[in-house]
Order: structure tokens, then sequence, then C-alpha cells
């Protein structure tokens, strides 16, 4: 019995933050700054137990809850996208006073949501988990103090997030009807045999549709700008690195289930992987708003992480796993330095970005190393990422959407180096105060542009542990 509870430690770890937080959020005048130092160490506890659960691996909860290096890998991730975001959150702006305790619970109980969506093998509990996850996030975006915007963000994710549910659920029917049963391990056996048809593959499409909903992939794309404006910037960053990691591990998972033989749903991910990069890169070189833009930038991103989603193989989904690694890195780079510079929760303009290098150099230094990075040029770890997915898809002779790939990363590169350009050459209209950020805020920014640069050139131990979590994903029993 011990030995299952230890392979629970890092959901048992979420489990106990959300109930301190719960008790935290209870008393009608709760100091802030109290809330913050016990979500933060209770956050960095949640790191550790994710880290000591790394080696575990057995079924539990009557064999729909599996543990392997594969699901271990991504809590650990999880844990510590999540304790990076806590560590932006003081002070905490843009989110009303009263409902401070209740945005840290939110955040949790949402992590812990897709750290149970991650070993989840049979379909009801991941739904269950999945609808965890996606309700903490509907709470979450209308926090924001302020006008009205928020609010107009909160129900447009609500109803399309509802949507996108409800097609889950009419495709898990599907799959339940061919395999007559909801167990992973039962489908596996049996959809290989009716994976060629037209029907199958639009079952599992639906299935698939709830998790591209989270990647903001085409067509459940439409929530991402107006959610990414208008939820506070901490709620934005949240969505916009942790959220991507738990959509990508069940998008492989479930993928998987079809050896790689399915042509029907190969053809109909190329077709989102390549409307999706084009949408993504053409609108966001019009937009004025830097978290728009970044939301645009999302919807791209998400096309890039199909290329190595659809080829099937473990090649493709290392490198996908890789690059949402990278992904999550580059794109808390460039929200933390939203965060930091809209001090009092506003919106910012890309224009707002004029004098940045004058006002704090390192922030502009780390915004230049994201935004190189989610362009993909080298040495970052954007680069490397794009080049091991463009890789995946080559060797499975997708070259034409390779090709599509590499004209999309060339266009991004136009409006990433406007940013750029405002953050460096632009002078703003008035002169404003130079930036002071502490020391913690200052080692962070050290280590991401340490880290950006460090996988970029040495990717190998970070894709070896992706491609053997990969591995028993596919060759797992």
């Amino acid at each position: 019995m011990a030995a299952k509870l230890y392979m629970f430690l890092p959901e048992t770890a979420y489990l106990l933050m959300g109930l301190v937080l719960f008790l935290l959020s209870l008393p009608k005048e709760q100091p802030g700054g109290r809330v913050y130092v016990w979500a933060l160490c209770l956050s960095l506890l949640g790191v550790a137990a994710a880290v000591a659960g790394l080696p575990q691996k057995g079924l539990i909860f009557f064999q729909a809850y599996r543990v392997d290096l594969y699901s271990q890998l991504f809590k650990l991730i999880l844990s510590v996208a999540m304790f990076l975001v806590v560590s932006i959150c003081w002070p905490l702006t843009g989110v009303e006073r009263r409902y401070k305790p209740e945005f840290f619970l939110f955040l949790t109980t949402c992590t812990l949501g897709m750290m149970l969506m991650v070993s989840a093998v049979e379909l009801m509990t991941l739904y269950l988990a999945l609808e965890l996850s996606s309700f903490s996030l509907y709470i979450l975006v209308p926090l924001r103090s302020g006008d009205n915007i928020d609010i107009e963000a909160g129900v447009k994710y609500l109803f399309i997030g509802i949507t996108a549910s409800c097609v889950m659920l009419f495709g898990i029917s599907y799959l339940y009807g061919a395999a007559h049963s909801t167990y992973l391990a039962d489908i596996l056996e049996k959809l290989p045999l009716w994976i060629h048809q037209p029907a199958a593959a639009i079952g599992l499409l639906l299935t698939l549709s709830g998790f591209f909903f989270k990647l903001a992939v085409f067509p459940f794309h439409f929530w991402a700008p107006d959610v990414y404006q208008g939820a506070a910037n901490q709620v934005t960053t949240y969505i916009a690195t942790v959220s991507k990691a738990a959509a990508v591990a069940l998008l492989v998972r479930l993928t998987s289930l079809t050896g790689g033989t399915s042509l029907y749903l190969s053809y109909i991910l190329i077709v989102l992987c390549v409307v999706s990069m084009g949408l993504g890169n053409l609108v966001a070189i019009v937009q004025k708003d830097l978290k728009r833009m970044l939301a645009y930038s999302t919807i791209a991103h998400a096309g890039y992480i199909l290329m190595g989603i659809l080829t099937m193989n473990e090649l493709g989904y290392s490198a996908a796993v890789f690059y949402t690694v990278a992904y999550m890195i580059m794109n808390f780079a460039a929200f933390m330095v939203v965060v930091k510079l809209a001090s009092q929760g506003q919106d910012l303009k890309i224009s707002d970005l004029a004098g940045l290098h004058r006002r704090s150099p390192l922030l502009a230094l780390t915004l230049m190393m994201a935004l190189f990075s989610l362009a993909g040029i080298p040495p970052t770890v954007g680069f490397t990422g794009k080049f091991l997915v463009f890789a995946a898809a080559m060797q499975q002779g997708h070259f034409w959407l390779v090709l599509v790939g590499m004209i999309n990363a060339t266009i991004s590169l136009y409006y990433y180096l406007m940013v750029i350009k405002a953050a460096y050459l632009a002078e703003p209209e008035t002169e404003a105060p130079p930036l002071v950020i502490g020391m913690p805020t200052r080692l962070l920014n050290y280590l991401l542009i340490v880290v950006m640069a460090y996988l970029g050139i040495f990717p190998q131990q970070v894709m070896t542990l992706a491609e053997n979590a990969v591995k028993q994903l596919i060759w797992g029993s």
C-alpha cells in the first residue's frame, strides 16, 4: 500500500498544497505576502516530490492510472513550470486583492488536474482530469481587476472549452463503441484493426479535440488572442506554458494508439499543422498588442509541435516532447518580461517597449533571447527544437510540409524582430524611469538566458530523456 502511495507522490503533494491554500482562503482578510510565501514554498516541495517520483513505475487505481517515465517526466515539467509561474507572482498585480488566495488555489488544482491527465490510461478518468484543469482555468481568467475585458475573455474561453469538451465526449463514444472498453490498453489492441476506416480516424480525431483546444490548434484557436489579452498577465503566463505541456503529453499518448498506421489521421493532422502555422504567423504580423501577438505565435508553434506528432513514430514524438520543453522555457521568458514591465498589471503595446534597453538592459536581453529562440535562430533552444521536428517529418517523407514550416519560420522572424526593434531602437515619446528588479528576478533572468543557449547547443540530455520516456510509452506494457 505504501509503495502505491509513493507512486502517487507528486499528485499527493499538490493535493495537500491545494488543501493548505484552501484553508488560507477562508478568512475574509488574508495578507497577500503570507499566501504567496506558502504558495512558493509548497510549489517548490511539489518539484521535489516530482523529482522523487521520477523512477516510479506501475499501475494503480484499478489499472486506470499508469505511472511510468513518460508520465513522471511530464509531471516534473508541470511542477517546474508551476514553480516558475508562482515565482513571478509577487507582487500579484492585476488580480483583485480579495481573490489572491483563490488565485494560487486554482493554479494548484489546475496543475493537479494536468498531472492526473498525463497518467490516466482510462478515457473517463482522462476526461474528468481534463475537466478539473479546464474549470480551474475558466475561474482564473475572469479574476483580473479593472475593466470588463476579463469577463468577455472568460465567457469566450468557457463556451469554446465546453464545445471542445462535448466534441471530445462524442469522440470517446466512437472509441468505446469500437473497443467496448474505456481502457487505453484494450483500445490499443483493437484500434489497429479498424483504424484504416475513416470513421475510426474521425472518432480518434474528435477525442483529440479537447487537447487541440488546450494547445490552441486550428480550429480550436479562437479563444487564444482574447484570453491572452483579457486575463491577468500571470494567468496568461500559466496558460501559455503549463497547459501546453499537458496537451502535448495526451496528444502523443493517444495518437500512439494507432501504431502509426492511420493515413486518414495523418492527413488530417497535416492539414491542421499547415493551417495553424500559416494562420498564426500571418495574423501575428498585424498585431499591436504584445500579448495578442504572442497568442497568435502560440497557434503557429502548435503547428510545429503537430509536425512531430503526425509522424507517429518514436523520433517524432521525442522531438515533439523536446520542442514542448523548449517552447515552455522561451515563452515563459517572454511573458516574464511582460509581467515585470507591466508593474500595474496593464496590457502592453509593442510600442510600450521603446527604450527598454536603457530602462533595464537585462530584461531587454532576456526578451531578445526569448524572441530569437521563438523565431528559431541558432544557437538557441528554439532552433534545435525546430530542427528536430523538421528532421523527424523529413524522415517520414513530408518534404513539402517541412518546406511550409521553414517558410512560416521565416515569416515569424519579421514580427519577432519588430518587437526587438521596439525594445532596442525605438525612442519613447516620454522618457520612463529605470526599472529596478530584485536579485531573485535577476538570477531568474540569467538562468533563463543560460538555459536557452545551453539546450540549443547541448540538447542531448533532454532529448535522450524524451526518447527513453517515449520508448516506454510506445513499447511498454
